[in-house]
């Protein structure tokens, strides 16, 4: 009996410990009043990497809805099998492992794909690497989410024309990435007179 207590107690320690999404997505302004931390991290990236916080916040809205430990669907074989995941996708920017790794190294950084602050820093790089590389703009959430999707190469390769679908959720990460943009606007002195107050 003891030994269940302390399961149930570590489980419940453990769980307490994750970082539940926002309750409201598609405001940025009530995002961030909830989680000012997250505001912190988006001016952190910014300042870094030059990457606009409202097309970080667009992207990791399409990728992961702000959970975390967001994960793609499982594959399977036979259409029943289990056969692992359909990639190796992982966390809020659902970074890919080669993608991940290719950051820590260019960036001497560690990091974890479950930290949001890590998330946004990895977005924020591979967005500058996609303007050097590509010339694509950080302000163009449109080009750079279809680059982030397919990768570079892919991108190059103009692999998203065969994808009507893709190109619709680049259309939505616009979009998105716009409405923040406009919300940010609205509150971003107050979310600014609230951080320094905090520190």
């Amino acid at each position: 009996m003891t030994r269940t207590l302390a399961v149930i107690v570590s489980g419940l320690i453990l769980g307490g410990c994750a970082t539940a999404p926002p309750k409201n997505h598609s405001n940025i302004c009530e995002i961030f009043r909830e989680k000012p931390s997250w505001f912190d991290d988006a001016v952190e990236m910014q300042e870094e990497w030059g990457t606009p916080i409202q097309v970080a916040m667009a992207f990791v809205k399409q990728e992961s809805s702000y959970r975390h430990d967001a994960r793609p669907p499982k594959d399977y074989v036979l259409g029943f099998i289990p056969w692992g995941r359909v990639s190796s996708a992982y966390g809020y920017a659902q970074a890919q492992d080669p993608a991940w790794e290719d950051f820590q190294k260019a960036t001497n950084h560690g990091g974890s794909r479950t930290d949001f602050a890590d998330a946004l820093m990895f977005i924020g790089w591979y967005t500058s690497e996609t303007q050097k590389q590509l010339g694509v703009s950080k302000w163009d959430p449109y080009n750079q989410y279809l680059a982030y999707h397919e990768g570079r190469g892919g991108y190059k390769r103009k692999t998203y024309q065969s994808k009507p679908t893709l190109i619709n959720v680049a259309r939505k990460v616009e979009q998105q990435a716009k409405d923040y943009g406009w919300q940010l606007k609205q509150c971003r002195q107050e979310l600014e007179n609230n951080r320094s107050w905090f520190f």
